[in-house]
């Protein structure tokens, strides 16, 4: 094998090294890339030690309640912003506990319907991106593999220039290379987004039930 075919080969197996961490997570859900541990969903009374969620009535039904619980659920809404937000909420309720406790409880289960919901996504779209990258991970061990094979065919020891089409796919590959680190780096990053949404969702509910 010449040394281009080596370094070719090479390239390759960086990737899959490179993937492997990343791509060959828990067995229970070999679609699962991050480091982190995979929960599929999170229940509400995981966070929640208030009063009963079902007997506080629907969210979606109490529009003072939505609305609230939409805005702290939405991270363009500071954490710090949060806890005014629901203090100004429970006053309106003034000496009445139960009516105050019942619209905190509603708050709390609207935005956990929405963070979680949010959270849902962001969980499928990483399963998803992973598989992507390990196509794209085949891909171009395919392409490398060919790469190496022509360049150790008899007739290429003398050449001084690649065929068109070898060009091409020495193109393709190093491009398709390039793609495949930028979106591993970038899977780091996206792998933290459902725990930051679920550290967010336990913020809000402490702060919620400090009210109570």
């Amino acid at each position: 094998m010449n040394r281009i075919a080596r370094r070719l080969l090479g390239s390759a197996l960086a990737l899959t090294l490179l993937a492997g961490p990343a791509l060959a997570q828990p067995k229970t859900d070999p679609d699962w890339p991050c480091v982190q541990r995979k929960v599929a969903t999170l229940s509400p009374g995981q966070l929640w030690t208030g009063p009963d969620i079902a007997a506080a009535g629907d969210w979606g039904s109490d529009n003072d309640a939505a609305v609230l619980a939409q805005k702290i659920a939405s991270r363009r809404t500071e954490l710090s912003q949060v806890d005014p937000l629901l203090t100004d909420f429970a006053g309106k309720f003034g000496t009445d506990k139960e009516a105050k406790d019942k619209a905190l409880t509603r708050v709390y289960a609207g935005v956990f319907e929405v963070i979680n919901g949010e959270r849902d996504k962001v969980v499928g779209g990483i399963a998803r991106y992973a598989q992507g990258q390990r196509r794209m991970a085949e891909r171009i061990r395919d392409e490398a593999d060919k790469i190496s094979q022509t360049k150790d065919a008899p007739s290429a020891t003398d050449a001084t220039e690649l065929p068109k089409d070898q060009s091409e796919l020495e193109t393709k590959f190093a491009w398709d290379r390039r793609i495949f680190q930028e979106r591993s780096q970038s899977l780091t990053y996206v792998c933290e987004v459902p725990q930051l949404l679920e550290q967010r969702l336990g913020e809000i509910a402490r702060m919620i039930q400090a009210k109570l």
